[in-house]
């Protein structure tokens, strides 16, 4: 068990899962966790089955894994006794069973994902045997056997090429005995053409073969479009007689029908369909608005980071904490009353399921209903259009009178006992409401009592229950008649289908003979288009290997020719620069001075000798400058300490001023106390 553990932690901490698990919180996880657990592992391996349990039925989570299992061939260990209680161990997510799944499971994902996918289209539809005896249903039965069968080798090819490649000489060979058939082809083409040329007027005569294939063409789409509205014309014909015949059989059931019959089935159609409009459907979209709702708000939202997750997972753990603290305070203040609403509750719940389950089925049975009563009156329509109308000899006629006597009778009795019926509704319908009225008045007084005893509520919980209970039987009595009112309808309608097969039997065969036609046809039209295909592909092919080539051989000439530019330029280029040395060759050797002076060579020369000429100044103006520059130097040193000695006396005489402008002002200041 530890070593299964194990091997199951480290398959689902591994891609596509990433649980990030250990042992301990694996083998701490509740039976809801352990049940997503094993349904987001089979959601892996068929993407149908990856859905929250949450949102779905345990007996419907449970069907769903086990079709799944017996699909993917699981085999439970043990015996009968033990297939239910592994069935019961799926239901309530028991370890010991899920477990030994996950392994089972986890060990061989990529074989049964492949398995999984295979079932999708090789699990075989059972068709009851009572169907299979209309033709129509047998072809089509047999039809689907084959379209299975080609499947599977297509499937098997399939694999058989992904396992072997291709063969890359098989495919050569096949180009050259192509490219053979080609050269073939050409030459013959060649030879007839040599041979059409020496008749006279043969392009006229090519014209008219043209012409002549070009009617042959509108003469056949002609005669299809002809054949095509033939078809239609005797489709409409075929779509008016059963219009006609519905119209005779509504007049009929119309005349022979009673209001109060109509009535009754109106009614209960008003029952069925306010059912489905106002609790069903509701439900359903309500469940399906959330469930948008919640997707929207997931895609709404940004890219979780595997930070995000572990702050999830440990505020889900936080909260499954909680969860249990308040089942254990639960547990602990555990009343019998809330045990009692527990049952009730649950016992409602059972019921509005099987309500669900049931009005689904009688949906399904008034399609299927619907289905056999539009197949009905198509074999009608056939044997009608086949056979015309029966005619009635005369012993069948009185019969047929002396049952519309009995009828008769029978109605009358029956319409006198709906009278007095009607009369006793209306005497029990005032009883009932007096009743109600005394009902009320006790139901009131029983509500005071009980609030005095301290047990309000009772009363009703207990009215509650036995409304559950006959709701419960009624709806096990319709479902009853119902079933008995499908059984001999199917009766009655397969002893018609059994009529109408004897009927159209010659039909059949030679229908079945145009059918065998028609295949043998659509083979050899098949193969003759299997040869086209391939000889289209290897046409195509050396086709596509020519355009290479071409397109190879107008690179390399475009190359050539950007080369043979460039050679032609380069050419003009030297060939300008020789016509320049041969003109500066003319001008050097020339005897005219005037020539000479106009020579390249010469104005180089020329323009040398004055650069050295200013160089050579350069150079003693240079020399000049290097023996100046000691007693330079020394005078500009002289000149500088002259000026700093100009500066200390302009500086001294400025003090000098100052001090003698300071001793006047005092003078002058003594001067005035003495006056004073």
């Amino acid at each position: 068990m530890g070593d299964q553990m194990q091997v199951i932690v480290e398959k689902l901490n591994q891609e596509p899962f990433r649980k990030n698990y250990n042992l301990i919180s694996f083998d701490s996880l509740e039976p809801l966790q352990l049940l997503q657990l094993l349904s987001d592992v089979l959601g892996e391996i068929d993407p149908k089955h990856a859905v929250d349990i949450r949102e779905e039925l345990p007996e419907q989570t449970a069907k769903r894994m086990l079709n799944l299992l017996g699909i993917l061939k699981y085999k439970p260990p043990g015996t009968v006794s033990d297939l239910s209680a592994f069935r019961q161990g799926l239901v309530t997510g028991s370890k010991a069973v899920i477990h030994p799944v996950l392994h089972w499971l986890l060990q061989r994902t990529n074989e049964l994902r492949t398995r999984a996918y295979l079932a999708r289209f090789l699990v075989k539809l059972e068709v009851p045997a009572e169907f299979l005896q209309d033709d129509t249903v047998a072809d089509f039965n047999k039809q689907y056997e084959e379209l299975m069968g080609a499947f599977k080798t297509l499937h098997k090819e399939h694999e058989q090429l992904k396992i072997s490649g291709l063969s890359t000489a098989e495919i050569r060979r096949d180009i050259s005995a192509m490219e053979e058939e080609k050269d073939q082809l050409a030459k013959r083409v060649e030879r007839l053409k040599k041979r059409v040329e020496t008749v006279q007027n043969h392009q006229r005569m090519l014209e008219i073969a043209r012409q002549l294939r070009l009617e042959k063409e509108r003469e056949e789409s002609l005669a299809q479009q002809k054949q095509e509205q033939k078809s239609q014309l005797f489709h409409t014909e075929q779509r008016l007689q059963r219009a006609q015949v519905q119209l005779k059989e509504m007049q009929h059931m119309v005349a022979d029908s009673k209001p109060e019959s109509l009535m009754k089935k109106l009614e209960e159609e008003i029952n069925f369909n306010s059912y489905l409009v106002n609790e069903k459907i509701p439900r359903e979209m309500e469940s399906k608005k959330t469930s948008v709702y919640f997707l929207q708000k997931l895609v709404a939202e940004p890219a979780m980071t595997q930070a995000d997750l572990t702050a999830l997972e440990s505020e889900i753990e936080e909260v499954t904490a909680q969860m249990n603290q308040l089942i254990e305070k639960r547990i602990i203040t555990y009343e019998p009353t809330d045990s009692k609403f527990s049952m009730y509750r649950q016992q409602a719940s059972i019921i509005s399921r099987k309500k669900e389950a049931k009005a689904e089925e009688l949906q399904a049975a008034k399609e299927e209903m619907s289905s056999l009563e539009k197949q009905v009156e198509q074999k009608n329509s056939q044997a009608h259009g086949l056979g015309g109308s029966e005619v009635l000899t005369e012993d069948e006629f009185k019969q047929y009178v002396s049952r519309l006597r009995s009828k008769n009778t029978l109605y009358k009795r029956r319409r006198q006992e709906v009278a007095e019926i009607t009369a006793e509704y209306g005497i029990l319908q005032r009883t009932e409401e007096l009743l109600r009225q005394r009902h009320q008045a006790t139901q009131q007084q029983l509500q005071a009592i009980e609030e005095k005893k301290g047990i309000s509520g009772y009363s009703y919980t207990q009215e509650e229950l036995e409304r559950v209970s006959a709701v419960k039987s009624e709806m096990d009595e319709v479902k009853g008649q119902t079933l008995d009112n499908m059984s001999e309808m199917v009766k009655k309608l397969n002893a018609m289908v059994a009529e109408k097969k004897a009927s159209l039997a010659p039909v059949i065969k030679e229908l079945r003979q145009l059918r065998q036609s028609c295949q043998e046809l659509t083979q050899e039209c098949d193969e003759k288009k299997m040869q086209y295909d391939s000889c289209a592909a290897g046409l195509e092919t050396n086709r596509s290997a020519l355009e290479q080539e071409v397109k190879g051989l107008l690179e390399e000439c475009a190359q050539e020719e950007s080369n043979y530019r460039y050679i032609n330029c380069m050419k003009r280029s030297l060939e300008v620069q020789l016509q320049r040395a041969k003109e500066e060759m003319k001008a050097y050797v020339s005897p005219e001075p005037q020539e000479r002076r106009r020579a390249v060579r010469e104005q180089y020369t020329r323009i040398i000798l004055e650069q050295e000429n200013l160089g050579k100044k350069l150079r003693e103006k240079q020399k000049v400058v290097r023996e100046s520059h000691g007693p330079n130097m020394k005078q500009m040193k002289m000149w500088q300490d002259f000026e700093k000695l100009m500066e200390c006396k302009r500086e001294c005489f400025l003090k000098q001023q100052n001090q003698a402008a300071i001793g006047q002002i005092i003078q002058e200041g003594g001067k005035d106390r003495l006056v004073l």
